[in-house]
């Protein structure tokens, strides 16, 4: 074989060969990502074997469309631990049901990894009142309340001071879940 040449590649310059082989395996990697993001009616019709399955009514996660970060990038442990909603570092950072998670600390990702439903929002972080209303609505991750042992993010205060105040909400709210997280798109 001649010197800078890659084996199986014929006589092709190393360089190439290797230019290829990133074509090749990016390429490997798209169409994977495409067939991720099928709608849920081709994991019914069967995916090739090797790939991984679609992501189930579990799965799901308010997140940044754009950046793919949960609850735009605040920490959901520091919600208890802080009182407040605390921006995450890249530095700390998961991937937990398909969404990418920031944390503050080391701690605050262990935490997290370690008891996910503790620390992450009712609802997959969608606003409580609106899935009260049988509705999927975004939400601001610094409009938030601690109930009881879990955490509730809200689009406006008003809607937090609503759920807040009447209790029922919560109870409806829970009610409501089953049928909203199925109209959500995957």
């Amino acid at each position: 074989m001649k010197a800078g040449t890659r084996r199986g590649c014929g006589a092709l310059p190393l360089s190439i060969a290797n230019r290829a082989g990133v074509i090749v395996r990016t390429a490997g990697v798209l169409a994977l990502l495409a067939l991720t993001a099928l709608p849920r009616q081709a994991d019914a019709a069967g995916l090739p074997e090797g790939l991984p399955k679609l992501p189930s009514l579990n799965e799901i996660v308010q997140r940044d469309v754009q950046s793919g970060l949960a609850l735009n990038g605040y920490d959901p442990v520091a919600y208890r631990l802080e009182g407040q909603a605390v921006a995450g570092e890249p530095a700390y950072e998961i991937l937990h049901q398909g969404a990418v998670w920031r944390f503050v600390s080391a701690a605050n990702r262990a935490a997290f990894r370690d008891a996910p439903e503790i620390y992450a929002p009712a609802f997959a972080g969608f606003d409580a009142s609106a899935v009260a209303q049988g509705r999927a609505v975004d939400s601001n991750p610094k409009e938030f309340a601690i109930i009881g042992s879990r955490l509730f993010l809200f689009r406006t205060a008003e809607n937090r001071k609503r759920f807040v105040a009447d209790s029922s909400l919560q109870r409806l709210a829970d009610g409501q879940w089953a049928s909203v997280s199925e109209s959500l798109t995957r």
